[in-house]
C-alpha cells in the first residue's frame, strides 16, 4: 500500500504544520499493530507465570490469581473511559499516556520483588486495555475509508495472535531464569511504542477539545464494571452464594442502573448510550455478548482441558502443557493469516458477511469438539479451525460498529464493546466451570462426557443466537 494520509479538515497553524507530515498507510498500520501487541501480550503473559509465582512466593493459586484479576478489572474500565477521552481530546495523546502507564506498571511489578507489588503493577498495566479501541479509532481517523476494514482486521487479528504467542514467549523468558524478564521486555517495548507513536502518527487537532469530561460518569462506570466483573471472576473461588459475590453484583447493578440515567441526562456523556438505540449497533453488541459467552470466551479454556486431561479420564488426550501450548500457538498463527481475507470481505460486502462466516465455522468446530475428543489429529485440526473462525468473527465485530457509528465516537463505542465482551467472557467461563464441576464421575472431581456435551451444546446455541442477530443487521439500500 502506497497511499498517504491527507488532512481532511481545517486546523490551527501549529496543528496543521504537525499534521502535514503525512505517512504511508502501511507505516501507520504497522505502528498500530505494534502498539496493540503490547496490550495483548500483557493480557495473556501472566497465565504462563502463575505456577512460577505460586512457588516463588510460597502462596496459593487464589492469591496469585489476583495478578490476572487486577489487570482485567482495570482494563475493562479503561477501555470505555479512555476510549471516550481519546475521542474528545486526541487519541494519540491518550494512547501515549496509556503506554506510559503500561511501562510504569511493568517497572513497579519487577522493582519490589513481592506479590503485592506485582498485583499493584498489573493493575497499573491494566490501563493498556484501552489500546485496542484507541488503535481502531486512530485507523479510522487517519486512513482512507477504503483501507479501514483491512486495517481493523489486521489490528484485531494481531491481538489474537499476540495473545497466543505471549504464552510461549513468557514461558521462554521464565525458563531463562527470572520472572522479572517478562516485565523488563514489556517495559522496554512500551517505551519503544511511545517513541513510535510520537514519531509516526500524525496528530490531529480536536474540535471537541473544550468539552468537559464527565468525571462522575467515568467513576460510576468504572466502579460498576469493576464490581460486576470482580463478582463474576471470583464466583468460582468464593462460591456463588457467598455474600461478597452477591453484594458485589447488587452494588454493581445498582450503580450501573443509576449510571444509565445519569449518562442519558448529560450533554457530553462518557458513553453515548443513545448510539445503542440504533438497531445495527444494538444487534452488534448483542452478538458480541453471545460470542463472548460462547466460543470466544470458552474455547480458549476448553481446548487445553481436552488436550491436557489424562487419557484415563472419560475424555482427554493426555498431552503435556508444552505440546498443547505449541499446537495452540501454531493454530493462532494460521488463523492470523486469514485476517487479511476477513478485512477484504468486510471492505467488499460488509463485516456482516465476515461475522456470519466466522460464526458458522465456530458452530461446526464447537459441535466437533464432542466428536473428536479422543483424537489428537482431530483436535489439532479443530485448533486451526477455531483460530480461523476467530480471525473472521473477532475482527468483524469492531468493523461492524465502525460501519454504523460516527468517526468521533469510534474509540468510545469500541471501548464499550471491549467491556461487554470481557463481561460476557467471564459469564461464559463461569457457566462452563459450573457444568464441568457439576457433571462429574461419582466420588471424583473429573468431568464426564456428558459435561463436555453440555458445554459443546451451550456453545452451539450461542453460535445460533449470534447468526440470528447478525442476520438482523441490515444495510441501507443504495
Amino acid at each position: 500500500m502506497s497511499t498517504s494520509v491527507i488532512p481532511d479538515r481545517p486546523r490551527s497553524t501549529r496543528a496543521q504544520r504537525r499534521y502535514e507530515r503525512t505517512r504511508p498507510v502501511w507505516l501507520i498500520v504497522s505502528v498500530l499493530i505494534a502498539v496493540e501487541i503490547i496490550s495483548a501480550f500483557e493480557t495473556s503473559m501472566m497465565y504462563a507465570a502463575l505456577p512460577t509465582f505460586t512457588q516463588v512466593f510460597d502462596t496459593n493459586a487464589a492469591s496469585v490469581g489476583w495478578t490476572v484479576t487486577a489487570f482485567l478489572l482495570v482494563a475493562a474500565a479503561s477501555a470505555a473511559v479512555c476510549g471516550r477521552l481519546g475521542d474528545m481530546y486526541g487519541r494519540e495523546r491518550v494512547l501515549i499516556v496509556v503506554l506510559i502507564c503500561a511501562a510504569v506498571g511493568s517497572i513497579v511489578s519487577m522493582a519490589f520483588g513481592s506479590l503485592w507489588a506485582i498485583i499493584i503493577g498489573r493493575a497499573i498495566q491494566g490501563v493498556a486495555g484501552a489500546i485496542l479501541p484507541l488503535c481502531i479509532g486512530l485507523a479510522r481517523e487517519h486512513l482512507p475509508a477504503k483501507k479501514v476494514p483491512m486495517a481493523i482486521a489486521l489490528i484485531a487479528g494481531s491481538a489474537v495472535a499476540a495473545g497466543a504467542a505471549s504464552l510461549l514467549v513468557a514461558g521462554v523468558l521464565i525458563d531463562l531464569g527470572d520472572w522479572r524478564y517478562m516485565f523488563v521486555v514489556t517495559a522496554v517495548y512500551a517505551i519503544g511504542c511511545v517513541v513510535l507513536v510520537e514519531a509516526v502518527l500524525p496528530w490531529r487537532h480536536r474540535d471537541t477539545e473544550r468539552q468537559q469530561v464527565d468525571f462522575v460518569g467515568a467513576a460510576g462506570l468504572a466502579i460498576s464494571v469493576t464490581a460486576i466483573l470482580l463478582a463474576l471472576t471470583q464466583g468460582k473461588s468464593w462460591g456463588w452464594g457467598d455474600t461478597r459475590v452477591l453484594g458485589l453484583l447488587v452494588l454493581g447493578i445498582a450503580i450501573f442502573t443509576w449510571w444509565v440515567r445519569w449518562e442519558l441526562g448529560r450533554t457530553s456523556p462518557i458513553i453515548n448510550l443513545r448510539l445503542l438505540a440504533e438497531r445495527n449497533v444494538s444487534f452488534t453488541m448483542l452478538a458480541t455478548i453471545a460470542l463472548g459467552v460462547g466460543p470466544i470466551g470458552v474455547t480458549t479454556m476448553l481446548i487445553p482441558i481436552i488436550m491436557q486431561t489424562p487419557t484415563t479420564a472419560p475424555f482427554g488426550l493426555g498431552l503435556s502443557a508444552t505440546h498443547a501450548g505449541m499446537l495452540s500457538f501454531i493454530g493462532a498463527m494460521i488463523g492470523m493469516l486469514f485476517t487479511p481475507l476477513a478485512g477484504k470481505i468486510a471492505a467488499a460486502v460488509g463485516a456482516r458477511a465476515s461475522l456470519l462466516l466466522g460464526t458458522t465455522v465456530f458452530m461446526i468446530a464447537c459441535a466437533a469438539f464432542f466428536v473428536f475428543r479422543g483424537s489428537v489429529v482431530g483436535m489439532t485440526a479443530l485448533v486451526v479451525t477455531v483460530s480461523i473462525a476467530t480471525a473472521f468473527a473477532y475482527t468483524a465485530l469492531p468493523n461492524l460498529l465502525v460501519e454504523f457509528v460516527p468517526e468521533h465516537n469510534t474509540s468510545e463505542i469500541t471501548g464499550s464493546q471491549s467491556v461487554v465482551r470481557t463481561a460476557a467472557m467471564a459469564v461464559g467461563t463461569s457457566i462452563t466451570t459450573v457444568l464441568l464441576a457439576t457433571l462429574v464421575v461419582p466420588g471424583t472431581s473429573t468431568p464426564t462426557v456428558a459435561a463436555l456435551g453440555a458445554v459443546c451444546a451451550m456453545l452451539v446455541v450461542m453460535c445460533a443466537i449470534t447468526i440470528a442477530l447478525t442476520l438482523g443487521i441490515k444495510y441501507a439500500k443504495n
